[in-house]
């Protein structure tokens, strides 16, 4: 396992990145780079490694190569959005072969906050890192504010001092960080359209590409722990050829 820390300023330390990747050269490139940046970056071979890493790194990202030896990229990344993982919050980007979009949705399907098809430009998967990390921090910073309050629609409940939906029975229901990020961003825009591209540059400071279905994945995620049927869906409306609308009135508490 190789480990570098480095601190950034203040005294406050850098976040924390686990690199899974059994590919050496790119491991060790992508670490030294990430260095360079000001991150603190722990490189590891394959998931049993990461396994080990994670009790103690206190990490805020994972770099995750979904073609690994033994456990597969897609298999650790399923283990890691489950409740037994205890990290669905922390952000998940993935580095997939180029060409191979089924395995990017499926990884999508699975709550990962973003992707990046091989080989890939550092300078890129950086600005992509560092947008995943750049939303968590505002989030955490939104829920750190007394003042803050609960958004209630269609009888669910989104409480930003805990990143918790909650359902009509008040039952908890598990959401990534990217799924709760996406779900803001309705609530906050209720009944108004909202393209893939708004949602993309919201979401990650980018525009979606021709084949880009990254929103189209997540809003299916979210429908589904909504309990939201895609066909008949009363909560979040496909617009034809325009993008997706939360069709419902927003109160806040308080």
């Amino acid at each position: 396992m190789e480990t570098t820390t480095l601190v950034a300023g203040a005294g406050s330390p850098a976040p924390h990145i686990l690199v899974v990747d059994d590919d050496r050269e790119i491991r060790e490139l992508l670490a030294r780079f990430l260095e360079r940046h000001g991150l603190r970056v722990t490189a590891v071979r394959d998931a049993r490694e990461a396994r080990r890493a994670l009790p103690h790194g206190h990490f805020q990202m994972i770099v995750l190569d979904l073609m690994l030896p033994g456990e597969t990229g897609l298999d650790f990344a399923r283990w890691l959005r489950s409740p037994a993982s205890n990290m669905s919050h922390v952000g998940l980007v993935m580095l997939t072969a180029m060409g191979e979009e089924t395995d990017r949705i499926i990884g999508l399907e699975l709550g990962a906050d973003d992707y990046m098809p091989k080989p890939f430009n550092p300078r890129e998967l950086l600005a992509r890192m560092r947008a995943v990390l750049r939303r968590a921090g505002d989030t955490a910073a939104r829920a750190s504010e007394p003042a803050t309050r609960a958004w209630r629609f269609g009888g669910w409940t989104l409480d930003p001092t805990r990143r918790r939906l909650l359902s009509p029975d008040q039952v908890e229901v598990p959401v990534t960080g990217g799924e709760y990020d996406l779900l803001v961003a309705l609530v906050e825009r209720a009944n108004r359209v909202l393209t893939r591209d708004m949602l993309l540059d919201l979401l990650r400071g980018r525009q979606a590409g021709p084949f880009d279905r990254a929103i189209d994945v997540a809003i299916s995620r979210l429908r589904r722990k909504l309990e939201d049927d895609g066909r008949h869906a009363q909560l979040i409306k496909t617009v034809r050829g325009g993008g997706y609308v939360l069709a419902a009135e927003v109160e806040r508490d308080g």
